[in-house]
């Protein structure tokens, strides 16, 4: 097999404004990163079982819509690194500031009581995630959406280590293991960044099995999926000691 380049596919050239470490169409000819785009079933499958699962215990709608929101950046994720098109890249992108915000609220709504909706908070995301919107529409630049999107991510580590140190420290287990996860697909995320051309040039000298294992961006979305999935499991695990402790009180 020859090394591994980018090559032509079936959607044609790519109009997105971002590309990223894999080699364009060199495992299939109508996936143009295959390894970026299969590596997005852990952003669909499990949050599917896990928002069935919330459906079926009757838990409230702000998880449903967790787990939802994460099967709905990883289909844009797939849809994205599958054609490199813009408007699949805008699938990709927009969906990760609105579940973040999802997450932003679900974190700080933790504490209260079932069925009750906090409009400021719900005003203030969604303002948020509007003028996000519109401002990348215009301006086009990816580093524009990073920033915006690191900012809540940034919220929601602080307010999960806020919860975990001083309200359910018994937790910190599944929280600091959510948060290594992540981490850790951020980091491979910049080494893929940063070293994308020796990355390149070592995965010529592999076989293409072994290869794989270097397609960090790929590692990004495993990690970060499991990463999102066991955060979610987190604020489960809030919201039924939240419950318990209600219903001890109640006697």
């Amino acid at each position: 097999m020859p090394p591994a380049a980018d090559r032509e596919g079936y959607w044609g050239p790519p109009t997105s404004t971002l590309e990223w470490c894999e080699e364009n169409y060199a495992v299939s000819y109508y996936i143009a990163e295959f390894w970026n785009t299969v590596s997005n079933l852990i952003f669909i499958l499990p949050p599917i079982y896990g928002a069935i699962q919330t459906y079926k215990d009757g838990l409230e709608k702000r998880y449903l819509a967790a787990y939802l929101c994460l099967t709905a950046v990883g289909l844009g994720s797939w849809c994205f690194h599958m054609t490199l098109k813009y408007e699949m890249q805008l699938l990709d992108e927009l969906p990760m500031i609105y579940s973040c915000c999802v997450f932003v609220y679900c974190l700080y709504e933790c504490f209260t009581y079932k069925n009750t909706i906090n409009y400021a908070l719900l005003f203030l995301l969604i303002t948020y995630s509007v003028v996000v919107s519109i401002v990348y529409l215009d301006l086009k630049e990816p580093v524009f959406h990073q920033i915006m999107y690191g900012t809540l991510v940034s919220i929601i580590v602080l307010r999960s280590v806020y919860i975990v140190l001083w309200v359910y420290p018994w937790l910190r287990g599944l929280g600091y293991t959510s948060l290594t996860v992540f981490l850790m697909g951020f980091f491979l995320w910049n080494v893929d960044n940063i070293f994308c051309d020796k990355l390149r040039a070592l995965r010529e000298k592999m076989p293409p099995v072994v290869g794989a294992v270097t397609q960090f961006h790929a590692w990004w979305h495993i990690l970060t999926g499991l990463g999102s999935y066991l955060h979610i499991l987190l604020r489960y695990e809030m919201f039924s000691k939240l419950a318990l402790h209600r219903d001890l009180m109640s006697f």
